[in-house]
């Protein structure tokens, strides 16, 4: 067995490398992957590593913990590139540059399934048959756009079945949002040029859109159609309103994305903006999480082959550094994309002033985001000091119970860390146990850390990821801390400390009492920042907890109990809805009733009729 380990251990695998492209891949001595790279020339490029000097601290500290490497070679360094990204995805090494955003972008759908096309956002897969536009930054980006085509164009956005369930005109036709083509006040013919006037628009057409509503306006005057003439003239209005409140508004760039890159004391944040037809969708930053002291050209290449994994690429990308490799990106680009894709780093015009303009906000976010990690990391250390821990807690997971009357019971989890609330870290328990007697709080968190802390042991035994908490905050005082430090005891967890919150005297905000297992309890100051910082952990948990609580009680609520029954699709259930008036009234009806239900079966009305009398 090679007990080398660092350059020597490098050194060693040279002599096995083929000058070929490839992926290479460092682990430490517990077999995590340190860090995933791809060479053009695996023996040329794995030889730098081999050298004991001319390291940055981040690199030598890597090549220090390498224990093992593994290799894997590719016909093209375009491959090797697709293959290293894929890796890095799927395997978060320490030392990559790694995009933490999972969010996806919504888009406009004009679903084109129906004979009135409906115009909506979208999310996901782009199954449903119709056009799409976007990528939008936010749901609120989305949202704008939606309120403005709806003034101008006055497009459905009902569903199909509201749609055809409609009998008089709903309150946006009263408002002027939409043309009301559900009731017949407006022909397929013209309802289908406002869907091309609006598909235009989003085109990035609107000055001949305008030019078409003037004209046809001048025409409904001249014909003395007034209230024609003036319901053009409103949409006109309402397309110069739309025109005037967009932020950035480039007349020589009719498509791309806008990417900006800002490195400060370590840290990263990169703004995209997205043009298309020559309008700004929109806006959103990232802070890829960096493993030490890469370049921007190493920081901007990794963003661009992660951000563009799951989505295609527009036909121009605007930089404000160049990536590692620019020719090797724009190639890998433009396969996703099955098109060519411009990569660019405009030194002046208006390109250059786009980037410009998104490179200042890249700056302005992250020194914001450092403004607030600062004061985050003095909570956190005042945190430690208050509470006796060994350091700043990098993970807080705070827990909270809702119910009512033990009926829909739930049980929530919050993270919070150095940057704050990580809600994608937050989670949530359907309490499942059939022996908690309803109300049981000591119960339902005996099951949600049972649960937790099980998971963390299965996935993660030897604490190799940051996952495990360093800090566990419960809702409730002496007994609760208790309950829990038995459970997590039990479970052969006896290193997380716990704290439990307790409302205190009189229950009063500010009156806390904070309990810790074999301690004496104690209170905070009243302006301590630490004691607000716990009660905000504590109200955000507790508001979790409960918006968790009402989904599940809602989702109870809109259950139909025939939804439960084999066989019974929507047509079927519609019909037993519709000749008994409930769900209720079709579980008391006796088989000849079921049987006499049109599409109804003798066999599907022996299923349902079992369904509803065979229990017990």
């Amino acid at each position: 067995m090679n007990q080398k380990t660092g350059h020597a251990l490098i050194h060693d695998y040279l002599r096995t490398l083929e000058r070929s492209p490839g992926v290479y891949r460092m682990l430490d001595a517990q077999g995590a992957v340190l860090y995933v790279g791809k060479a053009r020339d695996l023996r040329a490029r794995v030889s730098n590593y081999a050298r004991n000097s001319g390291h940055s601290a981040r690199i030598a500290r890597m090549i220090r913990e390498t224990c093992s490497m593994m290799f894997l070679t590719t016909r093209t360094e375009t491959e090797a590139l697709l293959l290293e990204q894929n890796l890095i995805k799927q395997l978060k090494p320490r030392y990559n540059v790694l995009l933490r955003d999972d969010k996806s972008f919504p888009n406009i759908l004009v679903a084109k399934s129906h004979a009135f096309p409906q115009i909506k956002k979208h999310r996901g897969a782009k199954s449903e048959k119709g056009d799409y536009y976007g990528p939008f930054a936010s749901a609120g980006a989305v949202n704008r756009t939606l309120n403005q085509l709806q003034r101008v164009f006055l497009l459905r956005n009902c569903t199909d079945a509201v749609f055809e369930s409609r009998t008089r005109p709903c309150l946006l036709y009263q408002i002027k949002r939409c043309s009301a083509p559900c009731v017949g006040r407006i022909s397929e013919r013209e309802y289908a040029g406002l869907v091309s006037d609006a598909e235009r628009f989003l085109q990035g057409k609107s000055t001949d859109i305008q030019a078409t509503l003037a004209r046809e306006m001048a025409e409904a005057a001249e014909a003395m159609e007034y209230e024609r003439a003036a319901a053009l003239r409103d949409r006109i209005k309402a397309l110069t309103a739309v025109q005037s409140v967009q932020a950035i508004n480039p007349r020589g760039v009719a498509e791309a994305d806008i990417i900006a890159l800002h490195m400060e004391s370590g840290q990263a944040c990169v703004q995209v903006f997205f043009i298309r037809g020559n309008q700004s969708w929109g806006n959103r930053d990232f802070y890829p999480r960096l493993g030490g002291a890469e370049s921007p050209d190493e920081v901007m290449q990794a963003f661009l082959m992660q951000f563009y994994d799951d989505k295609p690429p527009p036909r121009m990308i605007l930089l404000s550094h160049p990536p590692e490799d620019p020719e090797l990106t724009a190639e890998v680009l433009g396969g996703r994309a099955n098109r060519k894709v411009e990569v660019l780093v405009p030194q002046r015009g208006e390109k250059f002033e786009l980037v410009t303009n998104a490179l200042r906000n890249a700056r302005e976010s992250l020194a914001r985001r450092m403004s607030e990690s600062a004061a985050q990391q003095k909570l956190l250390e005042g945190t430690a000091e208050a509470f006796d821990l060994p350091a700043a807690p990098k993970r807080i997971e705070v827990y909270d119970n809702s119910h009512i009357q033990g009926s829909n019971a739930v049980g929530g989890m919050i993270v919070a860390g150095p940057e704050g609330y990580v809600k994608s870290q937050y989670r949530k328990f359907n309490i499942k146990g059939t022996e908690i007697t309803p109300g049981d709080d000591f119960g339902m968190m005996k099951e949600v850390l049972t649960r937790r802390f099980q998971r963390l042991l299965k996935e993660d035994p030897d604490r190799q990821t940051e996952a495990w908490p360093d800090l566990l905050l419960i809702d409730g005082g002496a007994g609760q801390v208790s309950a829990v430090e038995s459970i997590l005891i039990e479970l052969g967890v006896d290193d997380v400390p716990i704290i439990g919150v307790a409302k205190g005297v009189d229950r009063d905000h500010g009156k806390e009492e904070f309990h810790r297992p074999g301690r004496r309890p104690f209170a905070l100051r009243m302006n301590d920042p630490v004691l607000y910082f716990i009660q905000r952990l504590r109200d955000e948990a507790h508001r979790w907890a409960i918006g968790t609580h009402r989904a599940r009680r809602a989702k109870s609520v809109m259950a139909n109990p025939l939804d439960e029954i084999a066989g019974v699709g929507a047509a079927r259930k519609r019909a037993l809805l519709a000749h008994f008036g409930s769900a209720k009234a079709v579980s008391r009806a006796g088989l000849p009733d079921l049987q006499a239900v049109e599409g109804i079966s003798a066999a599907l009305a022996q299923k349902v009729y079992d369904h509803f009398h065979a229990k017990g």
